[in-house]
């Protein structure tokens, strides 16, 4: 019976992973980890960065303890030459020292497949990302974020492995059909997550080169990408409120109100005249009787209703709704208020 390389250590994991929306969620955090509320761009170098590291980290291959380099660099005729200068893995000859992995990028790049991202809006017009709130110190308001459609693209990519050994082939194969048993892997580049499918294997294997074999292996993979420029994106503001602030003096004591019951049927009301004042009015909200209950100052009075003579010194008043009582005094002492309280009883 084979027994295992390593041991298993048992992990239960206390926090649960987060699946639908919380997972989504997870993921916009992540977007948004630097600061802002908007996506990062994704260009052509980011992708070529991406699928790089996705054949450093995810390819990684290990035979007898040693792993085989890919070399970091997007191999093209150009930079071959450049490369040959700097790399790190080469013989006393400098020639390099197999195995090693290469990647080849197809210089042209197609409009894209990706079933998720094309034909959805348009003429390339913005649509809206999020609504952020903002504060100046003064104005409170809020702004939209707008980003444009994100424009889909297909690249293809080129894996080759160059080995005199079979194993070494083996074990890269046996990686890249892991990794693609599900035809598709995806690779997270800039916040964004990426697939990747891939297309189909082939030999390039040179037979006898100055009595030497050598075997190449052609992985083809293609990335269903997108292009989004952060240049397009748009800040506007939507709506502003003015935050206004009132000083308030707490130590000065405001008058008590008087409390009356609810509804009630009788209450007091006073006419208070200040020091030579002969003459006061009132507008009747209600009809009901307006007898004296206390007069202070006063040596006579005359009572009109609408202007029109009611009587001197009465006790008794009758008064409708919207009417207007003005009540003309003689005061006593002209340099003392005066005040009529009257008793209503409402009719």
């Amino acid at each position: 019976m084979a027994l295992p390389k390593k041991q298993i250590i048992p992990n239960i994991n206390l926090t649960p992973e987060k699946i639908l929306f919380q997972r989504r969620e997870q993921l916009l955090d992540f977007i948004k980890e630097d600061g802002t509320y908007l996506p990062k761009s994704l260009l052509h170098a980011d992708l070529d960065r991406g699928f790089l590291d996705f054949v450093k980290e995810d390819l990684r291959t290990v035979v007898e303890g040693s792993v085989i380099q890919p070399i970091d660099l997007i191999i093209t005729t150009q930079n071959w030459a450049q490369f040959t200068e700097t790399w790190d893995f080469q013989d006393l000859n400098g020639n390099p020292q197999l195995p090693f992995i290469t990647t080849v990028r197809n210089p042209d790049v197609k409009y894209g497949t990706n079933p998720a991202i094309i034909y959805n809006i348009p003429n390339r017009k913005e649509y809206f990302y999020a609504a952020v709130p903002s504060w100046n110190g003064n104005v409170k308001g809020l702004d939209i974020y707008k980003i444009p459609q994100p424009v889909p693209v297909d690249i293809t990519y080129n894996v080759k492995i160059l080995s005199n050994r079979m194993r070494e082939l083996n074990e890269f194969n046996k990686n890249v059909i892991q990794t693609f048993a599900s035809r598709q892997a995806y690779r997270q580049i800039n916040g964004h997550y990426i697939p990747i499918i891939m297309n189909g294997i082939t030999d390039e294997s040179v037979v006898d080169v100055g009595r030497r074999r050598f075997y190449i292996q052609n992985y083809e993979f293609t990335m269903l990408a997108f292009l989004l420029d952060e240049d397009e994106f748009e800040v506007a503001p939507a709506v502003s409120r003015i935050f206004n602030t009132y000083e308030l003096v707490n130590n000065v004591r405001q008058s008590k109100k008087k409390s009356f019951p609810e509804n009630p049927d009788t209450f007091e009301t006073a006419m208070i005249y200040s020091a030579g004042t002969t003459s006061k009015f009132i507008v009747v909200d209600y009809t009901g009787d307006f007898s004296i209950d206390q007069i202070n100052n006063i040596s006579s009075y005359d009572v009109y209703i609408n202007d029109d003579f009611y009587g001197t010194d009465v006790n008794l008043i009758q008064v409708n709704t919207n009417e207007i009582l003005r009540v003309d005094i003689t005061q006593t002492d002209i340099t003392q208020p005066s005040k009529i309280i009257y008793g209503v009883k409402l009719v």
